[in-house]
């Protein structure tokens, strides 16, 4: 079974993860089942980019994005050329390495 590893993250996962997950499950399926509450504003519709996450290994494992994606992905804070939507990205049979951006358009938190 292929392996999500999330680096660590502030608020959401602050020592990281290691969590063994199912192919053909997104990626915000994984993180939400196992206690990583990343937000997901749009409830999974690709809607937002509340769920955006960057993909630091294993990219090019994962179906392109489409079309909706990509226009969403436009609007989303600290986009880089590996990031995608969790509720879109699927996880394939190979091991992901992703981060979560600190911070996401819809997010505004005091004192950050």
């Amino acid at each position: 079974m292929p392996q999500l590893i999330v680096l660590p993250h502030p608020e959401l996962c602050p020592d990281g993860a290691v969590i063994e997950a199912a192919a053909g499950t997104s990626i915000c399926d994984v993180l939400l089942t196992n206690d990583i509450e990343i937000e997901h504003a749009c409830e999974k519709s690709c809607a937002c980019t509340t769920c955006h996450v960057i993909v630091r290994e294993g990219f090019n494992s994962l179906a392109p994005s489409d079309e909706l994606e990509d226009d969403m992905l436009d609007k989303a804070w600290g986009l880089e050329p590996n990031s995608r939507l969790s509720c879109q990205a699927m996880v394939t049979d190979q091991n992901l390495v992703i981060e979560i951006p600190k911070y996401t358009i819809n997010m505004v938190k005091e004192g950050h």
